[in-house]
């Protein structure tokens, strides 16, 4: 399976994906990548790893899958994040990612995973600025004093 390049194909590509399903779990991931942005309208999509439905905005900001029984929401760095409404359910054992499963039937706290959404945007963002290398001084060289 070839994965679109564009961010136009890949939002072509999660459309055909969220229609294929044609369950409830096109219907739950239609309304979370609502939500998704919703919290951020710069956000990206993306296609990668075979075919998984990416968000990103200055780095990824967390996959989209759906199982048989889950929609799964993966959190790039989802160990960094806070989550007082407790949305992370899965992959909690990771020094890293964390996920939420949404189920069947499952009502989603849809302000809370938005600041989540916001919460993981500013943590790239921030990631992001401290990654630049320190501008070299310009300083002037000293004038050679004349006797």
């Amino acid at each position: 399976m070839n994965n679109p390049t564009t961010p136009e194909a890949a939002s072509k590509f999660i459309d055909e994906r969220i229609a294929d399903l044609g369950d409830w779990r096109g219907k739950t991931f239609a309304r979370v990548r609502e939500l998704i942005h919703a919290a951020d309208p710069e956000i990206v999509e993306e296609v990668k790893w075979r075919g998984v439905p990416v968000f990103s905005h200055a780095g990824i900001v967390c996959t989209g899958e759906t199982y048989k029984a889950a929609v799964k929401l993966t959190f790039a760095k989802g160990a960094a994040l806070k989550d007082p409404a407790k949305l992370f359910n899965s992959s909690l054992e990771g020094n890293i990612r964390r996920a939420i499963d949404i189920h069947e039937n499952e009502k989603i706290n849809e302000p809370a995973l938005k600041a989540l959404i916001r919460e993981a945007v500013q943590l790239n963002l921030a990631v992001k600025g401290t990654a630049k290398p320190k501008p070299k001084s310009k300083s002037k060289p000293k004038a050679k004093s004349r006797r």
